[in-house]
Formats: C-alpha cells, sequence, structure tokens
C-alpha cells in the first residue's frame, strides 16, 4: 500500500517528472530563503536542498516520523549531528564524480603550468613567457580512492602520468593496485602531485599534518578537492610561505577563507571557493538519483547510498 507519509524534495514536481505512482504527498522545499511547507510533522522522507546552511537541516527536529534522509552532497559530515537515531541517511554518489574530478584535474594542470601567473600578467599587460613544469611525466598519487578518486584516475588516462592509489585498506582495482592508508609515509616522496579526495572523517581530519608535508619532495603539489579539514592549514602555510610545496585548494580551513588570511598570499597557492559539485553537470545528476531514490520509497525496498542508520527497506513494507 502508499504511505501517507509526506515527502520533502528541493526541485519543482515538474522537474522529477515522472514521480511513481506508489507516493504519497511530496512538497517542495528549497531551503532558507523558501517557505516551510505545513506538513513537517508527517515527513517520512526528505531530500535536502544541496547547500550548507543549516536552516534545513533544522528542520529535521520537527519530523517525528522522519525514516529516511537524502542528501545531495558527496560528503555528509555536516549532516550527522542532526541525524535521529534509527533514520537512515543516503548521501550523493553519483552526484558529483564527474564535476569535481574535473576540477581536480584542472586545478593541478593551472597550479603547474602557472595559469595564475598568466592571468595577472594579461591584467598588467605583461608577456610571461618561459618554462613551466608539465603534468606529463609526474607520479601523481590520489588519497581517497572512492567515487570521486576512481573519477579522477579515469581522467588522468592520456596524460602519461604514473598514478598511485591510497585508499583505507589495500585492494585491487580495474585501474591498478590501490595501497593502504598506513603505506603513505612510505609513497609520499614519490609523489610529485597529491590529490586529495578523501572523506572527513576522525580518520582523516589534519590527514595532511607537518609530517606528512615534510615527507614529500621539494616542489611537490598538494590538491585538495576533499574537505579543508583534511589539511593542518598551519602546517601547509609554513610550506607554502617557505616555497618548498605548492598547493591548489577547493576547500580550506577556515571556510570561506577570510580575506586577509594569509593562505591568500603564500606563494605558490591557488585556490577557488568550493566549486567542486557546482558545475552544469551537478543538477541532472541529482534530479536523476531523486528520481531512482523515489521509485525505491514508493517500491518500499532498500534506498541506495545508505552511509549511516538502517540498510533495510525505507522502513515500510509492499502489501503481498
Amino acid at each position: 500500500m502508499v504511505s501517507a507519509g509526506r515527502i520533502w524534495v528541493p526541485y519543482p514536481l515538474e522537474q522529477l517528472a515522472p514521480l511513481p505512482s506508489g507516493l504519497g504527498g511530496v512538497d517542495v522545499y528549497v531551503g532558507a530563503d523558501g517557505p516551510v511547507p505545513e506538513t513537517a510533522a508527517a515527513v517520512e522522507f526528505y531530500v535536502l536542498p544541496y547547500t550548507f546552511d543549516r536552516e534545513p537541516l533544522r528542520r529535521i527536529a520537527d519530523m517525528p516520523e522522519l525514516k529516511a534522509i537524502q542528501s545531495l552532497t558527496a560528503g555528509y559530515e555536516h549532516v550527522l549531528p542532526y541525524l535521529p537515531d534509527g533514520v537512515a541517511l543516503c548521501n550523493g554518489r553519483g552526484i558529483h564524480e564527474t564535476s569535481t574530478a574535473e576540477l581536480a584535474i584542472t586545478l593541478t594542470l593551472a597550479a603547474l603550468r602557472d595559469i595564475p601567473s598568466f592571468v595577472r600578467g594579461q591584467d598588467a599587460g605583461e608577456w610571461r613567457s618561459g618554462f613551466y613544469p608539465a603534468l606529463a611525466d609526474k607520479t601523481v598519487l590520489i588519497v581517497g580512492y572512492g567515487a570521486i578518486g576512481e573519477a579522477v584516475d579515469r581522467r588522468l588516462t592520456g596524460f602519461e602520468v604514473d598514478v598511485v592509489r591510497v585508499a583505507r585498506t589495500a585492494r585491487a582495482s580495474a585501474h591498478g593496485p590501490i595501497h593502504a592508508l598506513a603505506e603513505l609515509p612510505e609513497l609520499l616522496p614519490r609523489a610529485d602531485v597529491v590529490i586529495l579526495t578523501v572523506p572527513l572523517t576522525e580518520d582523516t581530519r589534519g590527514l595532511v599534518d607537518a609530517d606528512f608535508l615534510a615527507r614529500l619532495s621539494d616542489g611537490a603539489l598538494v590538491v585538495n578537492v576533499a574537505r579543508g579539514p583534511v589539511v593542518d592549514t598551519k602546517a601547509l602555510l609554513a610550506e607554502t610561505t617557505s616555497g618548498r610545496i605548492r598547493a591548489a585548494l577547493d576547500v580550506t580551513d577556515p571556510e570561506p577563507l577570510p580575506a586577509d588570511h594569509p593562505l591568500r598570499f603564500a606563494p605558490g597557492v591557488l585556490i577557488s571557493p568550493h566549486v567542486g559539485g557546482s558545475s552544469s553537470a551537478f543538477l541532472p545528476r541529482a534530479q536523476s538519483l531523486i528520481r531512482e531514490q523515489l521509485a525505491r520509497w514508493s517500491e518500499g525496498v532498500t534506498l541506495g547510498n545508505i552511509v549511516v542508520g538502517p540498510s533495510t527497506d525505507s522502513g515500510r513494507q509492499r502489501s503481498g
């Protein structure tokens, strides 16, 4: 039977059409700037708006019947403080791999070829010719080999690089062997470029600390498209200020980075404003995932992408 419980989604229903027939009522809630539906007490399935604003998360406390939350972000650490016991949390796996991997490669190439200097030269009317490092022939260490790390690996094909892969545990992959995180101390000295794609957990918070950076060779480039707190900002600032290490950062700690923060002015540092997932690739993938999850919900079967909480069905049993 169809559940009487409500569903909140962040997009107009016509953008998600056709909706499955086995759904209860569906309301549109776009976040802090939009009206709040009066059906919070009946909500069972909540698709969070794509924002790091806390107001949509605070709405969870008004949902006593809640059974599942769908986040549209790949990382979900910001949701955990608001997640009630017994509620399933699904992340946005499948949405951000394309866009974030593209940015990781973009930041890598831009930092190596010193594109920021060319832009400044264009503004100043200067012709800054010369020789600049290429990505070719480099060893690229991908730290965090989930969906985004694998997407970065695929995009490195053809760049004539040696890719070294690292995940929490060692395993094989279609692209080559994956080393365990415990092997990092031995792997870091080999790396010309380190691309960080790990989730933010207690194990990865501050992973890139002074010791991590000290093991890198002079001139190495650290690219962070993960989360800002994965990197110890003080340690990174010391290495970049000295000119020994370069960095290309889509995420920082703190974030947003204050206008007068010294990391903004450190030599060899390129910063983008946390736009790894913010591209034209986001919306069609987000809406596709929502449609798939709504179909699962309507059928009373297990939701996809469950990262925390019950991994059984969506809290309802199909009749018959």
